[in-house]
C-alpha cells in the first residue's frame, strides 16, 4: 500500500470540517436520527390479567396524572414535560431538562 493510498480521505468525507485530534465536531452529529420516546407510567401484569383486557379496559399506571413525562431519546432520561394540546394533536411543553453532565452519567 503507497503512502498516498494510506491518507487517502473518502469523498464523503472530503469536504467535513477537521477538528484537532480529540475534539468531536457537533456538525457530523446534527443530521444522525434519534427516537423520542415518552414514558406515561409503568405497569406489571401477569399474562392472565395481560390477556383479560377489552376494550374499554383501563390500566392504572405508577403515576399521578399531575407528574411530569419522562421524555427518553434512545433510551436515555433528557428532559420531564407536560401533555400540552398541539393543534389537536398531543404535545409536551418540556418543565425539567436534565443536564449534560446527569446525561453522561446515566451512560455508564
Amino acid at each position: 500500500m503507497s503512502d498516498e493510498e494510506a491518507t487517502a480521505v473518502p469523498p464523503e468525507l472530503e469536504d467535513a470540517p477537521l477538528s484537532a485530534p480529540g475534539e468531536i465536531d457537533l456538525d457530523m452529529l446534527m443530521d444522525v436520527p434519534v427516537t423520542m420516546t415518552v414514558e406515561v407510567g409503568r405497569k406489571s401484569l401477569t399474562i392472565k390479567e395481560l390477556l383479560s383486557l377489552t376494550p374499554g379496559s383501563v390500566v392504572s399506571f405508577d403515576r399521578s396524572v399531575t407528574e411530569p413525562m419522562d421524555i427518553m431519546i434512545n433510551g436515555t432520561l433528557v428532559a420531564r414535560g407536560e401533555v400540552v394540546s398541539a393543534d389537536g394533536k398531543f404535545g409536551l411543553r418540556l418543565v425539567d431538562v436534565v443536564s449534560p453532565k446527569e446525561r453522561l452519567e446515566q451512560l455508564g
